[in-house]
């Protein structure tokens, strides 16, 4: 089964595969879709259910192809789990309150003090104008890759990457979508806004 999901964003194409996948046991549906962050969603939620997922990059789209019912072997884990891993921190803001300047110099050192504890979140997810710091904002995303190296998970949302036209200006973590969010939401995870 092909889903032609190329004029979607974000998380429809996953609602698409979902139903897809529900109406088989075992088999294989592929997705078209028009945006990296879309497969990274896809990836996520392929292996979030223990699907096995293949991406091929065709012109200006990509194919998406999940097997359901597949036996997958687990990657080798590539970094250790912070010890807060119970939480999942969405920033949507590149400021902490209304005054610029102010609020620039808080949310530098608020990472920094994050940084400095041992009690670090599992992820962090920035959308809307919360992508600026994994991207242009050459002050705080340095500190962000120090907490990724920690094995902080952090994503950026694909959708307000492109929105900010900051797509190829990704510096930290990697492009995310609402997936990241829903399944957190749905797990053991505290959900905390800034």
């Amino acid at each position: 089964m092909t889903i032609d999901a190329r004029d979607f964003g974000c998380s429809l194409p996953i609602t698409m595969a979902q139903a897809a996948l529900s109406k088989v046991t075992v088999g294989v549906i592929e997705v078209l879709v028009g945006g990296e962050d879309v497969v990274q969603n896809l990836l996520e939620y392929a292996k979030s259910k223990s699907m096995t997922a293949e991406v091929e990059k065709i012109e200006n789209h990509w194919k998406v192809k999940i097997t359901k019912g597949a036996i997958r072997e687990a990657p080798p884990e590539e970094k250790t789990e912070p010890s807060g891993n119970g939480l999942f921190l969405i920033v949507g803001t590149d400021t902490m309150g209304k005054d610029e300047a102010l609020g620039i110099i808080l949310m530098r050192g608020f990472f920094e003090a994050m940084k400095a504890t041992e009690d670090l979140p599992h992820t962090i997810f920035f959308l809307n104008a919360g992508v600026k710091l994994t991207t242009i904002a050459t002050n705080i995303y340095p500190v962000l890759t120090e907490l990724q190296d920690k094995g902080v998970e952090i994503y950026s949302c694909g959708t307000c990457l492109k929105y900010y036209g900051l797509e190829s200006e990704l510096k930290v973590g990697v492009s995310g979508g609402i997936l990241q969010t829903i399944e957190a939401l749905k797990g053991p995870h505290k959900v905390i806004w800034i």
